[in-house]
């Protein structure tokens, strides 16, 4: 496995990781309802456009296993980690692990003391592994419906280590 910066036109294909995250992974934590309104099954053009634009600003890393992206995370200059999914083709692998590895290892070369992301339901337990610990519970609303989740921090030097 390999991680890497994220080309400008790979950016598409990570649309469909996060839907497959979301509408299979994430599918056991929410609801059909909630799933439908953080990821809708039908998207028009203009949609994933504005989706792709979105998270190609994000300048995502991704994780690469056999030439195939497995999943992608970002860390911004704030400590946010903006967006962090598996494929579910790739899950149990190592992949999140090899991501949250980078990402930390990224936020202290960086000199950040700290990191934070809204957590689903889906992924707490894998975050507070890392010592992420909860500071909120969030509830956003998507296209008109609440989709829970948590806001998570990790002070760096307290350790970061699972």
């Amino acid at each position: 496995m390999r991680i890497r910066a994220c080309r400008a036109d790979e950016v598409p294909a990570l649309l469909a990781i996060f839907r497959a995250a979301v509408r299979t992974t994430a599918a056991g934590d929410y609801s059909a309802e909630q799933i439908e309104a953080w990821s809708p099954a039908q998207w028009t053009p203009a949609q994933a456009e504005h989706w792709i634009e979105r998270v190609r600003a994000l300048h995502p890393f991704v994780a690469e296993i056999d030439g195939a992206i497995a999943g992608y995370a970002d860390l911004q200059g704030d400590g946010l980690i903006d967006h962090f999914y598996v494929s579910p083709e790739f899950a149990r692998r190592g992949v999140g692990a090899a991501l949250m590895d980078h990402l930390l290892a990224q936020a202290r070369e960086r000199g950040l003391r700290s990191v934070h992301s809204h957590v689903s339901r889906t992924a707490q337990p894998f975050f507070a592994r890392y010592g992420f610990e909860t500071v909120a519970q969030r509830r956003p609303v998507v296209r008109g419906l609440e989709v829970p989740n948590a806001q998570m921090r990790l002070l760096l030097d307290m350790g970061a280590d699972r």
